[in-house]
């Protein structure tokens, strides 16, 4: 079967990594970014030299209507996606006091109400063709909770719900729903902190490191193959022993 990938947040980090694996393992993969034109298109132009059809895509999760256009142009191209992996994510530190209700709007738009636009748009095509996979990365903050990241945490705990409960009704019709619960990765989100700050975060996780947008990358590689049929509803930790 034909695996036609679409990557959210592809330009980079998680995103970035997943869209190249994909690409190299034969999938045509559509890579959705926000603002890094430049940067998506050179993943995409990395894409193609591993052999794949690749499309850089601009859409921006917190518009009503931007999933609905993004398939619209997905049509145009002839291109119905069997695998979709949401990776674009908003992320924001500070004590709840202080975080607007605007960060809060955001936040929910990109990293949980994207995954439902996702799903309402790309799903049904899945469920008619008997077979799909829909990955949703979250955090371990998702299942732990973070002190000064209410909100970010709130909307991943909220995804791994919903990959849950999307596993239940979608499972009859040979749709995997899945979420990759990553700990501290090595990413911009992680830009903010000094050396310092890096190094006692490296002593408090077991494997005694950051992980890699490619670890977490292999673990979507899996989800998203034949092999991985009988996995679904799951929120698989990838934290190098930082929560167990």
């Amino acid at each position: 079967m034909k695996r036609v990938a679409l990557v959210t947040g592809a330009s980079r980090g998680i995103g970035a990594a997943v869209a190249r694996l994909l690409a190299a393992d034969g999938a045509d993969v559509a890579l959705q970014y926000y603002s890094a034109a430049e940067s998506a298109e050179a993943v995409a132009e990395d894409c193609r030299s591993r052999g794949a059809e690749a499309a850089a895509l601009q859409a921006d999760l917190r518009s009503r209507t931007a999933v609905a256009e993004l398939k619209e142009r997905l049509d145009r191209l002839g291109w119905t996606p069997n695998v979709v992996v949401h990776c674009a994510g908003l992320a924001h530190y500070g004590l709840l006091e202080d975080t607007e209700e605007r960060i809060w709007d955001d936040l929910m738009s990109v990293n949980l109400k994207g995954a439902y636009d996702l799903a309402r748009h790309f799903g049904p095509s899945m469920r008619w063709g008997r077979w799909g996979r829909f990955v949703l990365l979250s955090s371990i903050w998702g299942e732990s909770g973070a002190a000064g990241e209410a909100v970010y945490a709130a909307t991943k705990g909220g995804l791994n719900a919903f990959a849950k409960s999307l596993a239940r009704e979608w499972a009859p019709a040979g749709v995997t729903v899945n979420a990759i619960s990553p700990g501290a990765i090595e990413t911009d989100m992680l830009g903010a902190l000094d050396s310092e700050d890096r190094l006692a975060l490296c002593e408090e996780i077991p494997a005694g490191r950051l992980g890699r947008p490619e670890e977490v990358a292999q673990l979507v590689r899996y989800l998203v193959s034949d092999e991985a049929g009988y996995v679904t509803g799951q929120t698989l930790g990838l934290n190098g022993g930082w929560r167990m």
